[in-house]
């Protein structure tokens, strides 16, 4: 007797909401396996990484709360990998190209395919991208004041770093030649694979449970339901164009007040996101690729949806973005964009919530500090015969928006990490924490405060490398309502006598033992015209 399929049970909401929840419980999991395995202080204890999980066509369904500059960027690898590659059970993609989905050369990708068996095409795939801190390059920590993408690091287009699940060794060997901390790059690497691989399994073990049509059913539903969610909170905004500009401090070239622009037109559950105008690329590293643009602009209009809007592909189905090639939000190869994936990104991210200020000021903050200020140290170590590489982003305040003060030292928007550590940066690195505090009065004062940021100095006990990527810290993160802007950053070179030397925002220096180097973090913009008594 012929056995009759029987079809995939009904989607209710019920159902739905569960299958959510067990497609980003997977990614979370993924995430922990991650952490908890790295080698790195940068992934383990910062937690600078980023997971979630595809369907067969490469499009985004689940992902964990990790760092939204990594999740609205990484479905574009995804598919650079799917296009290029042929990928098997046991095989792992790995790329980092900003010209091929990815974002800057520290953010490794990796992308595994999830087979049923007795499949031959991937069911879905399980991905990662995690800041490696050392990628090679000019400078250590790869986040140097470079011209061109050649000088920032090794660059890799989409190639297998396992296939059948055996290392390929060669693609390893290139990969570990190319950076200053060989142990560290293979601990995280191997880490990244073995995320993937839980993620492989317990999406295996979902299907075995629920059944192979129910589950895809449930991711193709996910994104209808994302979509309809998205347009349901595009219609609650009055129709409209809005228009607003902002701009980057300048590129550490010359080029100052750099601007960006952008025209977001709403109407019939639908939103046009335009750039034209924005900047030219530019000679320094703060260019910002497509990838980057589409992720904070997926950022955005997800922070914008009032209702619970699953983060998956569906999202951005009733949004047009337009980004200008050659422009600074979408810039050409061979331009450097190590900055336009930490720094400008945040400001796409102002400059869509200025614009927005205007349809629902009831729901837009005003801007945080709007950088991430990147910090990297490197160089040898003596004491424990090893090289070094530090990297961080350091916290600064958030804005503040009606009916609540702004955050204080907090990262805010695209990036989502941690600090790290002062016990375990002492641990592993020859250097010593003399100050970290909340950077008290830097926040804009209004009705509702911004945040203030923080103060964090660091000395080197050994000659190191310094490399300084930061902004607003000329240009200020700007207040709403009437409330005040929030304080610039602000930067410094501490010698051994206590005399300070000012440093640029962008900027390549060079560390003696016993100098310091103090980031003053921005504060966020106030909101609301600040109330007197009579």
């Amino acid at each position: 007797m012929k056995r009759v399929k029987s079809p995939p049970p009904a989607l209710d909401p019920v159902t739905l909401a569960v299958m959510n929840s067990r497609l980003a419980a997977i990614a979370e999991e993924m995430g922990v396996v991650l952490g908890q395995t790295a080698y790195s202080p940068n992934i383990k204890e910062r937690r600078d990484f980023s997971c979630a999980l595809f369907d067969g066509a490469g499009e985004l369904v689940a992902q964990a709360a990790h760092i939204p500059v990594h999740l609205g960027s990484t479905p574009l690898s995804v598919r650079a990998a799917i296009a290029r590659l042929e990928l098997g059970p046991g095989d792992v993609a790995i790329l980092n190209d900003p010209f091929a989905g990815g974002t800057h050369l520290p953010d490794v990708t990796l992308v595994a395919p999830i087979h049923l068996d007795g499949e031959r095409r991937p069911f879905a795939y399980a991905a990662n991208r995690a800041h490696h801190a050392d990628i090679g390059g000019m400078a250590p920590g790869s986040m140097a004041l470079a011209t061109e993408i050649y000088q920032e690091g090794f660059r890799l287009p989409p190639v297998k770093i396992m296939t059948g699940g055996a290392p390929a060794r060669d693609v390893f060997e290139l990969f570990l030649a190319n950076t200053r901390v060989r142990e560290e790059r293979e601990g995280d690497l191997r880490a990244q694979i073995a995320a993937l691989a839980v993620g492989a399994a317990r999406m295996r073990a979902l299907v075995a449970a629920a059944g192979r049509a129910a589950v895809g059913a449930a991711m193709a539903a996910l994104k209808d339901y994302a979509d309809r969610l998205m347009r349901a909170a595009l219609r609650k905004i009055p129709a409209g164009l809005y228009r607003a500009e902002d701009a980057m401090d300048g590129d550490g070239y010359g080029a100052d007040s750099i601007p960006l622009r952008v025209a977001i037109r709403i109407g019939g559950g639908r939103a046009r996101v335009d750039f034209t105008g924005s900047a030219p690329q530019v000679r320094g590293s703060i260019n910002a690729n497509y990838a980057i643009t589409l992720s904070a602009t997926f950022y955005v209009m997800k922070c914008m949806a009032a209702d619970e809007v699953p983060a998956n592909e569906g999202l951005m189905r009733p949004i047009e973005l337009i980004a200008p090639p050659g422009t600074i939000v979408n810039a050409l190869a061979p331009a450097a964009v190590a900055g336009g994936n930490v720094e400008t990104s945040q400001r796409i991210v102002d400059v869509l919530f200025r614009a927005l200020a205007q349809a629902a000021p009831e729901r837009v903050p005003a801007a945080s500090s709007g950088s991430m200020s990147n910090l990297t140290i490197g160089g040898y170590d003596p004491f424990r015969a090893r090289h070094f590489s530090y990297y961080e982003t350091i916290a600064g305040g958030a804005g503040a928006a009606r009916g609540h003060p702004g955050a204080s030292g907090i990262h805010t928007h695209m990036t989502n990490t941690l600090n790290t550590p002062i016990e375990a940066l002492e641990a592993y690195y020859p250097m010593r924490v003399t100050e970290y505090r909340i950077r008290r009065g830097s926040g804009g004062r209004g009705e509702f405060p911004g945040g203030d940021g923080l103060v964090r100095e660091v000395e080197c006990l050994v000659e190191a490398n310094v490399s300084l990527l930061a902004d607003r810290r000329k240009i200020a993160p700007w207040g709403l309502a009437g409330g005040g802007d929030g304080s610039c950053g602000a930067d410094f070179i501490v010698g051994r006598a206590g005399r300070r030397q000012r440093l640029a925002g962008k900027t390549n220096v060079r560390l003696e033992p016993g100098e310091r180097i103090r980031v003053a973090t921005p504060g966020g913009g106030g909101w609301g015209q600040r109330r007197h008594n009579s």
